[in-house]
């Protein structure tokens, strides 16, 4: 061996030191696997995050010689989502030469594809019509709105359209849909006017009138069949049906309600409450109306909840309008200080309700002569002028007292219950926000029953009741 060593030149002084090097490595790499501290990531040292998704930790071990170090590991590196690139987390324990350091990389990437904000059921072209690309929206988490990006192919066979999109990391989203040339969908019927009409008995019905509208067809107005009558003479709910087909033989339907209402009959009573809503009288009012069966009307203020106003309205009951302030210096100040006032009471009641009212009590009364503080002669203008517009008014042959002096709800019980007559209509002034009317109503109600008068809610066949103007 010795002599091989000298054929190839080395020499012992040589041979010793390379024994020594070898030495020298294997005792490090044992140093390196034995005698310090061991870091196993998990996950890798690799891993991959998605854009914009939150980074979370995923775990690591350390131990020395069977000692568990994973808490004295220390952790440095940031790793922000909201950019692309690659980020570095070092993990580092022990100390001098006992210290191990290892390294992973984050990759923050965007592998997500673009939404495509579209039906995906099949699409309906109308026969004999060619489909149109349309726009369709799209957006994706890095780029934001790739609406302009969107392209649309048509088949050569043209039963199918693809919409796709590519973001500019190349991730690429398509929807197929099949095309089918059917008329499936149904007419639509526009009924002119609103879906109830109120007439009184005996007066002629006509139909407000109506429109057909197809989207292959276009206007089939033209072949409209109506259905069903209107008993003028008998009051009542009464229905009427619109039908009509268009080519493909779709059918669309729409209806209308006719309400006849009889007119004013000697010896009803008209239960009406003024200034209201306010918690803890009107609720308290509806509750006892509607264990007795009974309809009322309210003219409300702008004051008070919404939510009261909805439930008179959605219990049957009539809302009517009072005013919006109930302040005479400012609404009784002109003739239009007076419109505007009524203008807002209304919008308020529209908004909660959907419904158009045109019922009125002026604060005070037509005949009040608090107005001629403001403005003389109003209350003669205002009493022609609102008809004008569409409204009714309605003042009160019967008074509760309940705005004066009366406190008592057995006075106000028999304030309204001596007033009533069997000749006439009974229209009853009160104010839903007494303590004491809230008290008396239930046995108004009761008195009425026992005693053959109907109650009864304004409405359109109503005859107004009306005072003297005396300014």
């Amino acid at each position: 061996m010795r002599k091989f060593f000298r054929k190839i030149g080395i020499t012992k002084p040589l041979l010793i030191g390379g024994i020594f090097v070898i030495a020298f490595f294997v005792i490090a790499f044992f140093i390196h696997l034995v005698l310090l501290p061991q870091i196993e990531l998990k996950g890798g040292k690799k891993i991959v995050v998605e854009y914009k998704e939150k980074y979370s930790e995923a775990g690591y071990k350390a131990n020395h010689l069977g000692k568990n170090l994973t808490k004295e590991v220390k952790v440095k590196g940031k790793v922000n989502t909201d950019k692309l690139g690659e980020y570095q987390v070092t993990y580092t324990v022990g100390s001098g030469i006992f210290k191990r350091k290892v390294v992973r990389t984050v990759e923050v990437s965007d592998t997500t594809k673009p939404k495509l904000k579209i039906n995906k059921d099949d699409i309906y072209v109308c026969p004999g019509t060619k489909y149109e690309i349309e726009k369709v929206e799209a957006t994706d988490n890095y780029d934001g709105d790739l609406t302009d990006k969107v392209k649309g192919e048509i088949s050569k066979k043209e039963d199918m359209v693809t919409y796709s999109v590519k973001d500019s990391n190349g991730n690429k989203k398509s929807i197929t849909k099949k095309i089918l040339y059917e008329d499936k969908e149904k007419p639509v019927i526009t009924l002119t006017g609103t879906e109830t009409v109120y007439i009184c008995t005996n007066d002629v019905y006509k139909d407000p009138g109506y429109k057909a509208e197809d989207n292959c067809d276009k206007d089939l107005t033209s072949k409209v069949v109506v259905e069903g009558t209107v008993d003028n003479s008998l009051a009542g709910d009464y229905k009427i049906t619109y039908k009509v087909k268009d080519e493909a033989g779709n059918e669309g339907e729409a209806n209308r309600t006719v309400k006849v209402s009889s007119g004013d009959v000697v010896g009803t009573v008209y239960l009406t409450f003024d200034d209201g809503p306010n918690e803890g009288t009107t609720n308290v009012i509806l509750d006892i109306l509607k264990e007795e069966g009974v309809k009322a009307t309210f003219f409300v203020t702008g004051y008070g909840p919404d939510e009261l106003i909805k439930r008179e309205f959605d219990e049957g009951h009539t809302v009517a309008l009072h005013s919006q302030t109930h302040d005479y210096a400012k609404i009784y100040s002109s003739d239009q200080a007076f419109f505007n006032d009524l203008q807002a009471i209304h919008d308020r009641v529209q908004r909660i309700t959907g419904y158009d009212s045109k019922f009125i009590r002026f604060p005070g009364g037509a005949s009040n002569t608090v107005s001629r503080r403001y403005s003389f002669g109003i209350m003669s203008r205002l009493s022609k002028e609102v008809l004008n517009r569409g409204y009714k008014y309605y003042d009160w042959n019967v008074s509760s007292g309940d705005a004066g002096n009366t406190t008592d709800p057995k006075q106000v019980y028999r304030n309204v219950v001596y007033s009533l007559r069997k000749d006439r209509v009974n229209m009853v002034l009160m104010h839903d926000i007494k303590p004491y009317t809230r008290d008396a109503i239930r046995d108004i109600i009761h008195y009425c029953k026992e005693n053959g008068y109907q109650i009864k809610k304004i409405d359109n066949c109503t005859t107004m009741v009306t005072q003297r103007v005396n300014n």
